[in-house]
């Protein structure tokens, strides 16, 4: 079952709001027609803002009534399911890899670089430092962490550079270490990453919430770059 953030519930709980709100409109308007047409004109109660009177103008105005019902109805219905995380292990929802983690760590190892997920939109990464704020968080398990693609400057995708084995920016230039830790350029913090769980040969990556990166300074590798850059190199700022 997914877990949902307050801001989910609230989203939802919105668009809810509006299907209810288009639903009663549309029976409303309805229930108006089938009135006039039994009780004929004179006997009619009217909504608000429409004539006592049926007439032609109030007819088609009711009429656009419903048509603006449907409209509700189809955008609440649409923010729903848009707003609703995906329960098909797709990014938005728990991810399970389909690799052995042994497999994954030997792919690590061999390529000298992490191991990219698409679907999920991260980065599996080998941590061997000081874990104890990770582990807090839930962001390691096994010697692995998921980190998320986007640049936490601008949102940029960040590549992995095998030549200085840092995360580089192609944007503008923000470098972040082999477990996402700020080191160069206009990033404000480290990577974002998301919980993750290794249970022996499976791993889990829970892409319902994204966590917030280490703030700068944070350096439990002590890992420098190990080779060129493959961007422009950026000073701090």
């Amino acid at each position: 079952m997914l877990a949902l953030s307050a801001w989910n519930w609230i989203a939802i709980g919105i668009g809810i709001a509006v299907l209810l709100a288009g639903g009663g409109l549309i029976m409303v308007n309805l229930m108006a027609i089938l009135r006039a047409k039994r009780e004929g004109p004179k006997s009619h109660r009217p909504l608000i803002g429409l004539p006592k009177q049926r007439s032609r103008r109030s007819f088609f105005g009711m009429m656009l009534g419903i048509g603006f019902g449907v409209a509700l109805l189809d955008f609440g219905a649409l923010s729903i399911a848009f707003l609703w995380p995906s329960p098909k292990g797709g990014f938005g929802g728990k991810v399970v890899v389909p690799k052995k983690t042994s497999d994954i760590k030997a792919q690590i190892a061999s390529s000298k670089a992490p191991f990219y997920f698409a679907p999920g939109r991260f980065y599996l990464v080998p941590y061997d430092g000081n874990g104890a704020i990770y582990q807090k968080e839930g962001v390691l398990s096994g010697g692995l962490m998921a980190l998320y693609q986007r640049c936490v400057h601008l949102g940029c995708k960040v590549p992995y550079c095998v030549q200085s084995q840092w995360f580089e920016c192609p944007c503008h230039g923000s470098k972040y270490n082999r477990a996402g830790e700020y080191k160069l350029g206009p990033a404000p913090r480290g990577l974002d990453r998301f919980g993750i769980t290794v249970d022996g040969d499976t791993v889990t990556v829970d892409t319902t919430f994204v966590i917030t990166g280490p703030p700068r300074g944070t350096n439990t590798t002590g890992q420098e770059k190990e080779g060129p850059f493959c961007t422009a190199p950026v000073t701090k700022h």
